[in-house]
């Protein structure tokens, strides 16, 4: 999700943007809100923004005022101005500013969901790994840059099955789920789903192999709490049930006084 502070003076207004705006389908989280622009400001010192939507005619610091400032810090914040007002003079500063969208309230619900599909699609392009053009003797990495990014998300799948969601994963890489999930479908030909439940599919089988763990163990230790949908899942992916492997396939046995495995076979 990108991070999305609202910035209004007008009490009502700022609340029904906040909460009743479907931020979330497009990719936004709304991460704080401020009546005025010096609140905004001061929060914008502390934290991250991806995306400032903002009135212009606020107490204390307008957005003119607000948008300059961030102007100065260079920061990469895109502005989104949300004012009553159609005013050439406020365009001009707004673009003079950096400000690239200025959105009137009495807009369309669309209009305003339009602008924001852009701003995420922009934001996507300039989070996109791009490949690598040269690479110097010094760089051992002979993968390129999105080819890292789909093993950093392998690796954490690996590492995180039992419990990982998408959410989780773009955090860490820093990339939008909605965005993500698209891009490891089309760098690996699966669906993030499709290759959890093959880590998780994987370790079963692994787990199961040791004797000291029980069927229901084995289902939590892969993220499964029940049982039932774990043997579900297991028999559909590997045509037998976890009951149906152990009576059938070599498993481990564990010397307790020794800890050392040894293979057998149950029959």
């Amino acid at each position: 999700m990108y991070k999305l502070f609202i910035a209004e003076d007008e009490y009502e207004i700022r609340t029904g943007i906040c909460k009743y705006f479907p931020w979330n389908e497009i990719g936004f989280d709304v991460i704080g809100q401020a009546e005025n622009g010096k609140q905004a400001f001061d929060f914008i010192q502390k934290n991250s923004v991806d995306v400032l939507l903002c009135d212009i005619k606020m107490p204390i610091m307008t957005g003119i005022e607000l948008a300059e400032e961030l102007f100065k810090q260079k920061t990469k914040i895109k502005i989104i101005f949300f004012s009553a007002y159609r005013d050439f003079e406020f365009a001009q500063k707004a673009i003079s500013f950096g400000v690239k969208y200025y959105v009137v309230k009495s807009t369309k619900y669309s209009e305003l969901l339009s602008v924001f599909r852009k701003i995420n699609e922009e934001l996507d392009e300039e989070n996109l790994p791009k490949k690598e053009e040269t690479k110097t003797p010094c760089n051992d990495d002979v993968h390129s840059y999105n080819e890292r990014i789909v093993a950093t998300i392998k690796n954490y799948i690996t590492e995180h099955f039992k419990d990982v969601e998408l959410e989780d994963i773009a955090d860490f890489v820093h990339m939008n789920p909605f965005y993500i999930s698209k891009f490891f479908k089309q760098k690996t030909g699966q669906n993030f789903s499709e290759f959890l439940l093959k880590i998780k599919m994987e370790k079963a089988l692994e787990l199961l192999k040791d004797i000291r763990y029980k069927i229901y163990e084995v289902s939590v230790m892969v993220g499964y709490s029940n049982v039932k949908n774990f043997t579900r899942t297991f028999k559909s992916y590997y045509g037998k049930s976890p009951r149906e492997f152990r009576d059938n396939e070599d498993i481990v046995w564990v010397d307790k006084n020794k800890d050392l495995p040894v293979n057998s076979q149950k029959g």
